[in-house]
């Protein structure tokens, strides 16, 4: 069974910059793809990001060249770096584990909310 735990969601300013960290337990880390996942209200949940095993990254369009994900198999982490924030970027963020065999594992996920 593995665990996510994300942090680092808040209030930021549009222009202003999160980092978001989720810290993975309780399975092989290295072995699945990492993604952090958006939902906004009254909205789908949506991909944002993802990294394989090994290393390879993927970013949506809304947010490529603001937002750059990073995974430290030494740590069990994985980060995405937000930059440029914007008003609909508000969402609660969710990071995604998913080994490609079985049902992929959630966090609980963490606000981000852009807003003067």
């Amino acid at each position: 069974q593995v665990q996510l735990v994300e942090s680092g969601g808040g209030l930021v300013q549009p222009g202003g910059s999160l980092r978001l960290s989720c810290a993975a337990s309780g399975g092989i880390f290295s072995r699945f793809t990492m993604g952090w996942y958006r939902q906004a209200p009254g909205k789908q949940r949506e991909l944002v990001a993802l990294v394989t095993s090994r290393g390879e990254t993927d970013h949506a369009n809304s947010v490529s060249g603001r937002f750059t994900i990073s995974r430290d198999n030494g740590k069990n982490t994985v980060n995405l770096q937000m930059n440029s924030l914007k008003p609909e970027d508000t969402a609660v963020y969710y990071c995604n584990a998913d080994s490609g065999m079985g049902t992929p594992y959630w966090g609980q996920g963490t606000q981000v909310t852009v807003s003067s």
